[in-house]
């Protein structure tokens, strides 16, 4: 085929394409123009999964009569004037495409009025065509009505989904910007029924609540870290709080929603050993950065960024999260805690103390109940309470008291954290400590578990193993880490190898957790009064005393409240 122009409405069509992929992307574009107009309250209608219907109305600045038809010309726009100011973008609209773009694949109506103007304008417009313009009567802000979207454009409208699902999209699109901006009031009404309202308070976490409920917003930590020009804010939810999949995670850049791969991957990376496998985490995460540092111009829908200084901002967002999940994140509660209206100053239990003096004798036990304020567990520098071990149950658990009630410790899972953390700073000290074997083991590798060995044979030998080649598939193992002596090392190291076969790039990792488990105390393993003392003992000196390497939780508490409750004691 010969080389020919466009027909401009297929050009239209093509354009509309990158910036308006499904319903939600009409009502993001309108959001954002709203925002950048100054607008305090937005209210967003949607009818049929907004096939039918969007509408979004605002109180901003509005649009002067003599403009409103330049707004849907190609490339229009009020928010900057050279390529200069590429360079700095304030505002989240910029490009001049959203009007005409979703106006080409509707039918559109814009009602619009300054305040400095007595009445507002309508215009009309279809598959991109002016159709009417008219004086109106109408309060200030601009109102913006698309009907029966995509109608001209068959070939995107049956990619749509049913409309419950593109109804969950808009939804979750405008969670996001009242997240971004919580002192708006955004109301979202779908097919008559009101979704979701935000109260516009300024508070996040009053907008988290709206969004996701009591529930969800009481398990989440503040977070606030200021590095030179970089700030780091939100909320992130304590270990305990996971999700099977990142829908969740919410990531803000100078008041947008943007999806980054690199942040999601420094925060996912905060939690390291502190979820389960396979689990993300639930946060809300604002960047404010100095717009020149920023570029917002490198996606059709703006929806991606890119970072002048990416690896400092992956830095500063692990260490923020980091930071307040070892500080305050609190211990798993085994049911749920009682309602506000009904719970009392927090009954703490001090706990009983064995003092011994020069002779070794044992010191008298104390034990007192009394009532004091309740503590704000983040102003507390401890990672987890003090506790007085009682015993054990089922040879799995320890039974041990602390200030508000009892704790359950998972003594497998506290002694993984103890071991991985040892391991961890071994491993970036001295090195591991390292027990040659009287009579070398041996083992049969697999073609993929021999290239291992012989890919990381310096590294393995840091860490404590010592292998060499004994003919064919057959190795010897000479040596293993010291933590390793008491359990299977050939076991652990078949896995350890399995691991770096398949994935080369966190091999070491998946090894320290593998080295840390196989060494750990098994559950049904009786343990000995000193043993437990010391394993809890060892658990509050380690950085992350609440989880295990793999995750799991290494500890449960029942409040005295509970306590009380069950027994009926109220």
């Amino acid at each position: 085929m010969p080389i020919r122009v466009l027909d401009e409405k297929v050009a239209s069509q093509i354009a509309a394409g990158e910036v308006v992929e499904r319903p939600a992307s009409a009502v993001k574009e309108l959001i954002e123009n709203a925002i950048d107009a100054g607008a305090s309250e937005i209210k967003i209608e949607v009818r049929g999964g907004g096939r039918r219907l969007i509408r979004v109305i605002d109180d901003g600045s509005g649009i002067p009569a003599e403009e409103a038809e330049l707004a849907f010309a190609r490339h229009s726009t009020s928010k900057l004037s050279s390529a200069e100011d590429l360079r700095r973008i304030t505002t989240l609209g910029f490009r001049g495409e959203a009007l005409p773009s979703i106006a080409s694949v509707s039918r559109l109506t814009m009602l619009t009025r300054p305040r400095e103007q007595s009445e507002g304008i309508l215009l009309r417009i279809e598959g991109g065509k002016m159709l009417a313009r008219e004086k109106r009567g109408s309060p200030p802000g601009t109102v913006v009505t698309v009907s029966d979207l995509f109608y001209n454009t068959p070939a995107r409208l049956k990619f749509l989904r049913q409309d419950s699902t593109e109804t969950g999209h808009i939804a979750d699109l405008v969670m996001r910007y009242a997240f971004a901006q919580p002192r708006l009031k955004i109301t979202l009404l779908a097919d008559g029924r009101t979704l979701f309202r935000s109260p516009g308070s300024g508070d996040l976490f009053e907008t988290v609540v709206a969004a996701w409920g009591a529930e969800t917003a009481k398990q989440l930590l503040p977070v606030e870290e200021n590095e030179g020009g970089l700030r780091v804010s939100g909320l992130v939810g304590a270990p305990s709080l996971h999700r099977a999949n990142s829908r969740q995670i919410v990531l803000l850049v100078n008041g947008r929603s943007i999806r980054d791969q690199s942040l999601s991957f420094a925060l996912r990376q905060a939690y390291h050993t502190l979820l389960p496998t396979g689990r993300y985490p639930v946060a809300v995460l604002h960047l404010l950065i100095p717009p020149e540092e920023v570029d917002v111009n490198v996606h059709p829908a703006k929806t991606e960024v890119r970072f002048q200084k990416a690896n400092e901002v992956f830095a500063a967002v692990q260490r923020a999260v980091r930071h307040t999940l070892t500080a305050g994140a609190p211990v798993p509660r085994i049911s749920r805690p009682l309602a506000p209206e009904t719970q009392t100053p927090q009954r703490q239990i001090r706990w009983a103390t064995v003092a011994a003096d020069t002779e070794g004798r044992k010191g008298q036990l104390s034990f007192e109940v009394h009532r004091q304020p309740q503590v704000d567990e983040k102003e507390s520098p401890r990672k987890m309470p003090p506790l007085r071990v009682l015993g054990q149950l089922a040879a799995t658990y320890i039974i041990s008291e602390g200030p508000g009630g009892m704790y359950l410790v998972d003594q497998h899972a506290a002694h993984e954290r103890i071991l991985y953390e040892r391991l961890l700073a071994e491993g970036q000290g001295q090195g591991i400590n390292s027990q040659g074997l009287l009579e070398p083991l041996t083992m049969e590798l697999t073609p993929a578990e021999a290239g291992a060995v012989e890919e990381h044979r310096t590294t393995l030998a840091q860490w404590g193993f010592e292998i060499e080649p004994f003919g064919g598939a057959t190795y010897l193992l000479r040596a293993v880490p010291a933590v390793l002596t008491s359990r299977d090392p050939v076991k652990a190291l078949h896995l350890v190898l399995d691991e770096a076969a398949q994935n080369s790039a966190k091999w070491e990792e998946a090894f320290v957790i593998s080295l840390a488990c196989h060494s750990a105390v098994r559950a049904g393993q009786t343990l000995g009064e000193q043993e437990m003392r010391d394993l809890l003992r060892q658990l509050e000196e380690t950085e992350s005393p609440r989880t295990c390497a793999h995750g799991r939780p290494t500890m449960i508490h029942m409040s005295a409240e509970q306590l009380e409750k069950e027994f009926r004691r109220r």
